[in-house]
């Protein structure tokens, strides 16, 4: 199995069907496109070891593509070679002032220099990525109550983050104790899961670790930390270690999704307090929205402003009950997003391990989750800035 990738950007296919079959000659992966757009999503999402392109493209200049992948810490360190069709020294100029490492004109000579640069710029040595101070963005799922679909939701809308933004790394993090539901919901059914990550050395515990080990089960497209499965490995869990695995996760991932379930304790709290975004779900019962309510309560005597609350009402377990304006007055919050009615899809959907979007891709409430996912993401951004202004 190759051990090196390389992504080809380039818009003319005779050439970038050649570049690609003479990369896989040398032994090389390749991933290749003919859109830089579309560049940036593989460079961002797939961490090639080398990018070939072409500066001549037809959706972005050549220097705006580089320029971009310089300033993104997820691709600042990547060596980038354009093959380039424009002959002039200008291009070339710009080129490297963008960022670019080498620049070479496509030609009959360049051909045979391209294996020995391409081996060159492989092992030359990296400049190490810088990383975002704030780290990835945490957004934790939780509900007051049993039964209103927290675990269901958080993994789906960890496809609709994927859905959003393809380029992102994403996992979701079952910390639901003493038994993760997840993995199950999912169809996962590997070794791997909380305890095995808490029981892991500190200095083993990094991007490589969470990137190669972590499971991404097909179809859902986030890479997933599966909670423990059963109450007896729960017991050997070292709270202690939960704030330092949620580090160590910012740190790897672009988003963090954990599924806290109904759980309000010392294990969550350090967690809740941490989160940048709260998704509080609530279902249409009397007594979640009154114990939503209660929760609520007890999160502004914690300080937690209601600018980070993003209460979800979940009509998918059914239509009785409370109204949106209802369950508004009882928990003294605005309901962000009303997930609707599925009817028994949704239980189908989750029976078979499977995602709404693979499953129901047109249905309202995949569009729904899709577009609230995407008001999260908006959010996200403007919430860290106001609280970095205000500390």
């Amino acid at each position: 199995m190759p051990d090196k990738t390389i992504l080809l950007v380039d818009t003319d296919h005779a050439s970038l069907n050649f570049m690609s079959r003479l990369m896989r000659e040398q032994g090389y992966a390749v991933l290749q496109t003919n859109l830089g757009k579309e560049g940036w999503i593989y460079a961002w999402r797939d961490r090639p070891d080398l990018i070939i392109f072409d500066p001549t493209l037809q959706d972005i200049s050549g220097e705006q593509f580089v320029s971009k992948l310089r300033q993104d810490p997820r691709s600042s360190a990547i060596p980038i070679l354009a093959l380039s069709s424009d002959l002039r020294p200008a291009r070339k100029t710009s080129c490297l002032e963008a960022g670019c490492n080498k620049y070479l004109v496509k030609s009959g000579e360049a051909v045979t220099a391209i294996p020995e640069l391409v081996a060159e710029l492989l092992t030359s040595k990296k400049t190490p990525v810088k990383k975002l101070t704030e780290g990835g963005y945490l957004i934790v799922f939780l509900s007051a109550k049993g039964g209103t679909g927290v675990s269901s939701l958080c993994a789906n809308y960890g496809v609709a983050f994927c859905e959003n933004k393809p380029e992102a790394r994403l996992v979701v993090a079952d910390l639901v104790l003493p038994i993760g539901s997840i993995a199950n919901l999912v169809g996962y059914k590997g070794e791997l899961d909380l305890l095995t990550v808490a029981l892991t050395a500190d200095a083993e515990i990094n991007n490589e670790y969470f990137h190669t080990r972590l499971p991404q089960p097909p179809g859902w497209r986030f890479q997933l930390l599966p909670g423990v499965p059963t109450p007896d490995r729960a017991n050997d869990l070292r709270a202690d270690r939960i704030p330092e695995i949620i580090e160590a996760l910012l740190a790897a991932y672009d988003y963090v999704l954990v599924d806290l379930g109904r759980s309000l304790s010392r294990i969550s709290m350090p967690i809740i307090q941490r989160a940048d975004l709260l998704a509080l779900i609530v279902s249409t019962d009397q007594s979640t929205a009154t114990l939503t309510h209660t929760v609520w309560e007890y999160f502004q005597k914690q300080g937690i402003e209601e600018k980070r609350i993003f209460p979800i009402l979940n009509r998918v377990i059914g239509l009785e009950g409370l109204t949106k304006a209802e369950t508004e007055k009882i928990i003294g919050l605005s309901i962000k997003t009303t997930i609707p009615y599925m009817g028994s899809n949704f239980v189908m959907a989750n029976n078979q391990g499977q995602s709404i979007f693979v499953k129901y891709p047109g249905d309202a409430a995949t569009i729904v989750i899709k577009e609230s996912a995407q008001g999260m993401i908006e959010l996200l951004p403007r919430l860290r800035y106001e609280s970095k202004r205000i500390s």
